[in-house]
């Protein structure tokens, strides 16, 4: 364990006295995304400030520093038969670099996400070190109502830009007793119509995707409830269904290799897409597609707004222009007033998210 705050609290300060960017590092394994910023920030490391603050396995409640691993996480809860319920991605190589963080920084969840929810929603509390070198408490350890911003979940997605976050509040829950994956082969649409239709059933469905002319599904709970599902349900039983859940949770599934930009659409699950010049990976049950292939934003936000929903540069392609979904004028100037009440002198990863942010 170590508690780096006094040293992180002083660069802040010492960044703010100098007019000195930052540029916020936890482990470093999702330096990829957002946009690349054309500024020469200083580095702020999190990597050491790391360790388990409390711990109440009967409550379901962990609270740990920014810079802890999501492997040192996951080994202190599976001692107590419990884990973080919305998968987050260990990405880098290996995974052992991913750090809490920069999982709730970047907003990441894994194959569970529909039915567990996102780590935004794990999350009760934090501690924030604003752009003045305060160390501000948000939330606590237990679920309420907020008035006004909750300030804990408003850093999900917020990829650094409002504070150093320091310490984090989860919601944990228990590990499922065994888990089955069922396959069989669909086209595309089918898969979409098929996916939706199985999520809407009370059924312990934990994940639904489709690749290469092929439908997943994976049912965790009680045994007995598993082995029903799976009798009733059609598809063969798939052997490898823990290792392939942990290869698309990581993105280390053969789909995400190469050099070609990624493309992230978040959409209605029950959408039906126009086809584009590369392959697809649909996960979440249709509400999360992975796209690969050599397109621009302009071309693809009309697409994802006729589907419900936003399309974002994941990874690779052209990080000097924006990355995400374009905002209008009115949610700009909102994001613009809580950037300026947070970062006043805007030391923190400028740019990185919008290049107007």
């Amino acid at each position: 364990m170590a508690d780096q705050i006094q040293s992180l609290q002083e660069q802040v300060l010492k960044a703010r006295a100098e007019r000195q960017t930052l540029n916020i590092v936890g482990g470093g394994t999702k330096s990829f995304m957002g946009r690349t910023p054309d500024n020469d920030a200083a580095t702020l490391s999190l990597a050491e400030h790391t360790g388990v603050v409390e711990y109440h396995p009967v409550e379901l409640v962990l609270t740990v520093r920014a810079g802890t691993t999501l492997s040192e996480i996951e080994a202190v809860l599976a001692e107590e038969g419990q884990c973080l319920h919305f998968e987050p991605p260990r990405l880098g190589e290996n995974g052992e670099g991913a750090t809490i963080g920069g999982t709730l920084a970047c907003n990441l969840s894994g194959p569970a996400r529909p039915w567990s929810g996102s780590v935004r929603d794990q999350v009760l509390g934090l501690r924030l070190l604003n752009g003045q070198g305060e160390h501000l408490r948000f939330g606590g350890q237990v679920m309420k109502n907020v008035a006004g911003y909750d300030v804990s979940r408003l850093q999900a997605g917020a990829m650094g830009t409002l504070g150093v976050m320091t310490e984090i509040s989860l919601k944990v829950m228990p590990k499922p007793a065994t888990t089955a994956t069922l396959v069989q082969e669909m086209p595309l649409d089918s898969a979409i119509d098929y996916m939706n239709r199985r999520a809407g059933e009370p059924k312990p469905l934990t994940g639904a995707c489709w690749f290469d002319g092929k439908v997943y599904l994976r049912l965790a709970g009680a045994r007995s409830a598993v082995e029903a599902t799976a009798e009733q349900w059609e598809g063969e039983v798939f052997e490898g269904g823990d290792a392939l859940w942990q290869q698309i949770r990581d993105l280390q599934h053969e789909f995400f290799a190469g050099d070609d930009p990624f493309w992230r659409f978040s959409v209605k699950s029950s959408a039906i897409m126009p086809s584009l010049d590369g392959p697809w990976l649909v996960d979440w049950a249709g509400a999360q597609r992975w796209y690969r292939g050599q397109a621009t934003l302009r071309d693809l936000e009309p697409l994802a707004l006729e589907a419900g929903g936003q399309v974002s540069l994941f990874r690779g392609g052209d990080r000097t222009g924006e990355v995400m979904l374009s905002q209008p004028e009115a949610l700009k100037a909102i994001q613009r007033r809580i950037k300026q009440s947070f970062d006043p002198d805007g030391l923190f990863n400028p740019g990185r998210l919008y290049s107007w942010l």
